[in-house]
């Protein structure tokens, strides 16, 4: 029997134990790749704003540093602990491994309610974060390179990477240290809503592959699907702003503070207003309020979308969600008994290790432009639209047509950054889930183990190219 307590890392070792039985490697290079590297605990004193002191527990995980840097976000939470950070680090490094992002995994984490502290605390807090971070060679543009998670985001970063800069000197690379910064301190278009981008791409992928469309009989694309998301944070509500703009019906949505329905559909721009000006999702107008959030997981839907928090679908509540599909956009929140019974009951799952990659894989274009030092789409989107500009000053010649002005230059845009980090995001999703849904079929097995399986295999290649196992 599974608990909402049970260990995280032990869940994510029931995937990969699953998954390594279809690949060739032997029991030692298996335990390598599944073991975590190193994880440090802190503990360092906070001065309060009254002048008390108290006692911060932070950790930092580094999973794999089978390719370098190692790479994760930093949650705030009064929750964690290492064993939530070492599985987290863990995933880490089996969906950069799925996506070909060439980064180790890692994670990392304060024990903190950050809605309980000043923005002064914050910051003393932070910085000391860093510093013990620094201290112990945790952190740095080839070594260890955190990003914004959970309580945490570019404010945060900010002071990642000013403290870095401070303590470790004038580096040339220092910017990449740390990823999710603001744009002005090399920080990259299309960060904040990366992660939430992604879960759209991956479920429209999922609804254009024909054997999942099978599988599920959802036809006709995201347009029309009903949709029910748990959790409005940065993730969640991007999620529902690509999904509701392509079509798709958002049924329910739930918070930590109850959740509402409305079968007519809700529009998320209008109830993250109204969170915005009340404190809740509740009382929305034309939505009901359900007695619980919890409820809203167990209504009929399409599609499903836990993007809160680990162990939200249980052994306890598996056997009442009614779901067609459930789209992983939180870590782990479907615990590995859950996703057997609804797997047994039809449910099809889309993975936490490929759905939620697209912060990592934004990210991954941050530190490049960090380390190039030059901004995507500064060197050809000027060639781009000049080049544009004289094939379709030939098509109008050959047409005998002539565009207005504005059509001409929609049709002769160059890309810049935000659409360069948007294509190279899509892109990374497309193939995720090609060689994803690939896999599946090929072994016969459902999506998750799929992707535990191409990771594994990624992963025991580096080790062996390198030389470490025979």
């Amino acid at each position: 029997m599974e608990s909402r307590a049970i260990p995280f890392f032990e869940q994510v070792n029931r995937h990969f134990d699953k998954a390594a039985t279809l690949t060739r490697f032997k029991p030692g290079l298996l335990e390598q790749i599944k073991a975590c590297n190193n994880v440090v605990h802190f503990a360092f004193p906070l001065q309060r704003d009254d002048g008390s002191i108290e006692v911060v527990h932070a950790w930092r995980a580094e999973h794999s540093a089978h390719k370098l840097p190692v790479k994760g976000g930093i949650r705030y939470a009064p929750h964690v602990s290492e064993d939530e950070v070492t599985a987290l680090a863990a995933m880490m490094t089996y969906k950069c491994a799925l996506v070909d992002v060439p980064f180790g995994g890692a994670k990392g984490a304060v024990r903190i309610d950050p809605t309980l502290y000043s923005d002064a605390e914050l910051e003393r807090l932070t910085r000391r974060y860093t510093f013990e971070m620094v201290n112990k060679n945790f952190i740095g543009p080839g070594i260890d390179v955190p990003a914004p998670d959970y309580g945490t985001g570019q404010r945060e970063m900010s002071w990642i990477v000013d403290t870095y800069m401070a303590v470790a000197g004038n580096q040339i690379d220092s910017a990449g240290c740390v990823t999710g910064k603001p744009v002005s301190l090399g920080g990259i278009r299309g960060r904040t809503e990366a992660t939430g981008r992604g879960v759209f791409f991956g479920i429209r992928e999922a609804l254009a592959d024909p054997a999942f469309v099978s599988a599920t009989g959802l036809e006709g694309g995201v347009e029309g699907r009903s949709v029910i998301i748990q959790g409005l944070g940065n993730v969640g509500q991007h999620a529902a702003k690509y999904l509701s703009a392509a079509g798709a019906r958002l049924v329910a949505l739930a918070e930590r503070e109850g959740a509402i329905h409305d079968p007519a559909g809700l529009d998320p721009e209008a109830v993250i207003e109204h969170r915005a000006a009340t404190g809740s999702i509740l009382g929305f107008p034309g939505a009901s309020n359900l007695p619980t959030t919890e409820a809203a997981l167990e209504l009929d839907c399409d599609i499903l979308i836990p993007a809160a928090l680990e162990n939200q679908i249980t052994h306890e509540n598996a056997a009442r969600i009614r779901a067609r599909v459930v789209a992983e956009a939180a870590n782990g929140p479907v615990t590995a008994s859950a996703s057997e019974t609804l797997l047994e009951r039809g449910t099809r799952i889309i993975p936490d290790i490929y759905l939620n990659v697209g912060g990592v894989v934004v990210s991954y274009f941050e530190w490049v432009k960090n380390l190039t030092h030059v901004r995507f789409g500064r060197l050809d989107k000027r060639f781009e639209e000049a080049s544009n500009a004289r094939i379709m000053h030939a098509v109008e010649e050959l047409a005998n047509v002539k565009l207005d002005a504005a059509r001409f230059a929609a049709i002769t845009a160059g890309a810049g950054e935000a659409e360069l980090v948007d294509s190279g995001l899509e892109e990374t999703m497309i193939a995720g889930w090609r060689a994803m849904s690939e896999t599946s079929r090929r072994l016969g097995t459902d999506l998750r183990t799929a992707a535990y399986q191409i990771a594994i295999e990624k992963v025991a290649e580096t080790y062996l190219g390198r030389g470490i196992f025979p």
